[in-house]
């Protein structure tokens, strides 16, 4: 408690952060593919909500938790996909970091962190 009675703030955790700033760079590599003509211009959505969810996150909020959750989800559907359709085994790395992530931000340490 602090002087004036209220619950100090919840402090975000070094995961947390990094997370957040992985759904940014994910959102950047899908803008750059669509500026380069490599994705369709529909990926611009995923991207939006990639970078929502990071802005979410980190302000530690429940709602980009979960925008978070889904996107971890997604990237690591679409990694699988690449993986079994288009044989890229380099993909397999994108998939354990996002299963990583997911493991980490359904922790119980990381959800009463939210507001």
């Amino acid at each position: 408690m602090s002087e004036t009675g209220t619950p100090p703030a919840p402090r975000m955790l070094p995961g947390i952060a990094a997370i957040g700033l992985w759904m940014f760079v994910l959102s950047l590599l899908g803008l750059l593919g669509v500026i380069r003509h490599a994705l369709p211009p529909g990926v611009l959505v995923f991207c939006a909500i990639f970078a929502l969810a990071g802005h979410g996150l980190m302000r530690l909020r429940r709602w980009g938790w979960a925008m978070t959750l889904g996107a971890v989800l997604l990237s690591a559907t679409y990694g699988i996909w690449v993986m079994v359709k288009l044989h890229q085994l380099s993909m397999f790395v994108m998939v354990a970091i996002n299963l990583i992530l997911f493991l980490y931000l359904v922790r119980p340490e990381v959800r009463e962190r939210l507001k």
